[in-house]
């Protein structure tokens, strides 16, 4: 099978669970409980098995346009694996059904690795860690009490030990298990220790650009979703203005421009992303040659796509509205969800600062510092 034949193969998969997710979407979202059974559809699927890089951009945009929630915990799933093959380590294994999840907010350095006989133990308490509830394992980042390193390692997320919060409350997002994690000496096996995370070294500071390409890809999938939401709302049930003239409104010239306008950005915002995504996967593919100006150069990509999908998602969200008329904010819709979780994902970090990393970049030649974040 070609990977062509292949892609296609996932993305008939892909768009067969987002029909599904589609169905209930607004009810799921209503109750915003754990994900527990999205998940065991993402396992059914055999979505979480495909290690193509494409592939995985791709049905991540397809799922999330159905449920922003549920291609936000794909798509961080993909994120783990991949950045815990950044390390080299042969001792790594993905597994073919298994969910990770990671627990390293870079602002929030509150674990502590103690060594011990045979490896270590964590405790500390997260505020947040998306999927980490409903997930199999998990990639955790703390850091060394006797030398201050920072090291990534995996632990079974059912590990004695550690608890889950359940205080994810926020606005959008809501079905994305994305609240605290408490650990009380958890046994860190030192074969599960993946390596330090020296961001020093081009090559593993990808990993913060990996976070950020998700995010771009997720902005564009809520773009998208809601605009084919909205579109079916039009079609079916949106009356013409009295004015326009026509008797559908499907033919009315402003409705026709605004959704010209809103779904060409869309697709703007897509191929930016896409391109920032082929630029992090060849460098990614470049291991310990990675020169400092490759890297710059995806930091420089993706930021753009970060800075055009963000206005993208939360103007197309908010404009929807207008397409489809005042019936529609009627809370059955849910329509409001789109913008939610646009709203909520968004402020993951300041979009500001990632339009002064691409402006320097234009100007100066500016490389981006290797943070968390760039």
């Amino acid at each position: 099978m070609t990977s062509t034949d292949g892609r296609q193969k996932w993305l008939t998969v892909a768009e067969e669970l987002a029909a599904g997710l589609r169905v209930d979407a607004a009810e799921r979202d209503r109750l915003g409980a754990e994900p527990v059974a999205e998940v065991g559809a993402l396992r059914r699927s055999g979505l979480l098995a495909v290690r193509d890089w494409a592939t995985q951009q791709a049905v991540t945009r397809v799922v999330g346009a159905a449920d922003a929630n549920i291609g936000h915990l794909l798509g961080y799933h993909y994120l783990q694996v991949w950045r815990s093959g950044l390390f080299d380590n042969p001792a790594f294994d993905p597994g073919e059904d298994l969910f990770w999840a990671g627990v390293s907010n870079p602002l929030d350095a509150a674990l502590e690795l103690t060594p011990v006989e045979g490896g270590f133990t964590v405790s500390g308490r997260k505020t947040f860690a998306t999927g980490a509830s409903v997930a199999d394992r998990l990639v955790v980042s703390a850091t060394r009490a006797d030398t201050g390193e920072k090291l990534t390692f995996t632990l079974d997320a059912r590990a004695e030990g550690i608890t889950y919060a359940g205080d994810w409350d926020n606005i959008g997002q809501r079905l994305t298990a994305s609240g605290g994690v408490a650990f009380d000496r958890v046994h860190v096996p030192a074969g599960q220790v993946l390596g330090g995370q020296d961001t020093a070294t081009p090559r593993l500071s990808l990993a913060a650009l990996g976070f950020q390409l998700v995010l771009a890809q997720l902005y564009v999938a809520l773009a998208e979703g809601a605009l084919a939401e909205a579109a079916r709302y039009t079609r079916t049930t949106t009356r013409p203005w009295f004015l326009s003239g026509v008797d559908k409104a499907v033919d009315d010239p402003y409705v026709l421009g605004t959704y010209g306008e809103l779904v060409a950005d869309a697709k703007a915002a897509g191929l930016l992303a896409d391109h920032a995504s082929e630029l992090l996967h060849q460098a990614s593919g470049r291991g310990a040659e990675l020169t400092a100006g490759e890297r710059a150069e995806a930091a420089a990509a993706i930021s753009a796509a970060k800075v055009v999908s963000t206005r993208v998602a939360n103007q197309t969200t908010s404009r929807v509205f207008e397409l489809c008329g005042a019936r529609a904010t009627a809370a059955g819709y849910a329509f409001d969800r789109f913008w939610r979780n646009a709203r909520t994902l968004t402020l993951h970090d300041p979009v500001s600062y990632k339009a002064r990393e691409v402006g320097a970049h234009f100007l100066t030649g500016e490389h981006a510092p290797f943070t968390g974040y760039s």
